[in-house]
């Protein structure tokens, strides 16, 4: 059941580094102050051996699994840990009857540590609600996603939400100098010289991720050639090889594809260009659907560009049709043309004013009848009510105008389409003034 733990004084050779490197003590611990600094109320809760259920969110590589295993020693409760990639219900009751179990022979409480929890579903969670609600379990979830849309509501509400930030380059340094020094877990009797530089290089490539920084610091030991005195240098050309190319912090389904797209759109309803097309490529680059990107664009076209530059979604559903076309990888180039000519237009957001304002109308109205003048006579008995008697077709008068009231009754007078005096929509704007003026 246990898919992580081990005994402190357990021989990790064979394992990754990151693995061996694992704290064994809270002292060891590096990050998260603002959680486990003097005062802080976690570290209150584990001074004073009480501890409830938590879900730790953060990115990968802070300290998630760790901090679950050292919360069970630190409170001398049994750690008991799955991985929700590939436990069910059916794992979930063994280790909640083996917990009852404990407690009942031993009087032990149990740590029930859950790697990954959002990739649980609705019946999944719901299982271990009453074990929470009892305390037979004290549940430590981890997760990369945003609880409040990965976790059910009830199962959250018996959960502290604890938050893991990224590690700084200072706590970065400690773990890879800790690594480069410890001669039985880390790579300390290899004989490696690394600068300050280096780790410090290290550290920025790792991006908050402990586990990404020990992961390079391996392959760069790795790849290094020993001197004729067996020692090896790991410099900046040796994390390059190692890396070959940087993964790029991108999660198709988390937080950061929510975020990288946030930034690719406000790039453009921002007309910065450059920083369009950069937000634009470290999706692609990711691995990101191109047809995701390319349906942003178009429904940017409408959304912020609107009238103001008709043309715009013509550029952007040809660049989808050019995209569908051609595939990738040559699919970004009409990307790029299509993401720079959204982001110099001019823009206006009145396609979404003049709905939203015809929404509001709509739910507060109800549905109001269509004027009779309006309504299609195509059978005898709408003939006899009336349907489409004085209907004034407009073709049939000069300038293709006629003066007539199109909305119910009710909203006679109504504007819900306010032309701003951006790009093409200064034209519109005149037109629709004058037009407006002969219905007065």
């Amino acid at each position: 059941m246990d898919l992580f733990a081990h005994a402190a004084g357990k021989d990790r050779r064979g394992q990754p580094l990151a693995e061996r490197m694992r704290p064994n003590s809270m002292s060891e611990y590096v990050g998260q102050d603002h959680l486990l600094g003097p005062g802080r109320w976690l570290r209150r809760a584990l001074d004073s051996k009480e501890l409830t259920s938590l879900i730790l969110w953060g990115p990968p590589g802070t300290g998630k699994t760790t901090l679950g295993r050292l919360l069970a020693a630190e409170t001398n409760a049994s750690f008991v840990a799955m991985s929700a990639v590939m436990a069910g219900v059916k794992e979930v009751r063994e280790a909640v009857a083996e917990a009852a179990q404990r407690r009942d022979m031993r009087g032990q409480r149990t740590l029930l540590f859950i790697d990954e929890i959002h990739r649980f579903n609705k019946a999944q969670q719901d299982a271990l609600l009453p074990h929470v609600e009892a305390g037979t379990v004290i549940l430590v979830g981890a997760t990369t996603e945003n609880p409040s849309f990965e976790v059910n509501a009830p199962l959250l509400s018996r959960a502290k939400v604890v938050v893991l930030k990224p590690l700084s380059q200072e706590n970065l340094r400690t773990i890879i100098d800790r690594a480069l020094a410890d001669p039985r877990r880390g790579l300390g009797a290899e004989s490696i010289e690394c600068s300050d530089a280096t780790r410090d290089l290290v550290a920025a490539e790792a991006g908050g991720d402990a586990r990404r920084a020990l992961s390079t610091l391996e392959a760069a030991a790795a790849v290094a050639l020993p001197d004729p005195e067996g020692r090896k240098s790991i410099d900046a050309k040796t994390i390059e090889e190692a890396l070959q190319r940087r993964a790029l912090l991108y999660d198709k389904d988390g937080d950061q594809h929510y975020e990288v797209v946030s930034a690719f759109i406000k790039s453009m309803r921002g007309s910065d260009p450059d920083a369009a097309v950069y937000w634009m490529a470290r999706m692609l680059e990711a691995g990101e659907d191109p047809l995701f990107v390319a349906r942003r664009m178009v429904i940017f076209a409408a959304e912020d560009i609107g009238n103001a530059d008709p043309n715009a979604l013509r550029v952007a559903m040809a660049a989808t049709d050019a995209l569908r076309f051609v595939g990738m990888p040559e699919g970004h180039l009409p990307l790029t043309q299509a993401a720079v000519y959204l982001s110099v237009a001019p823009k206006s957001n009145t396609s979404v004013t003049t709905y939203a304002a015809a929404k509001a109308d709509v739910e507060e109205q109800g549905a109001l009848p269509v004027p009779l003048h309006l309504r299609n006579a195509s059978s005898a008995l709408g003939q006899s009510m009336g349907f489409g008697k004085e209907y004034k077709y407009p073709h049939n008068y000069e300038g293709h105008f006629v003066i007539e009231n199109y909305l119910p009754e009710a909203l006679q007078g109504r504007h819900y389409y306010q032309p701003s005096d951006s790009g093409r929509e200064r034209d519109i704007a005149m037109r629709l003034a004058d037009l407006r003026k002969q219905k007065k």
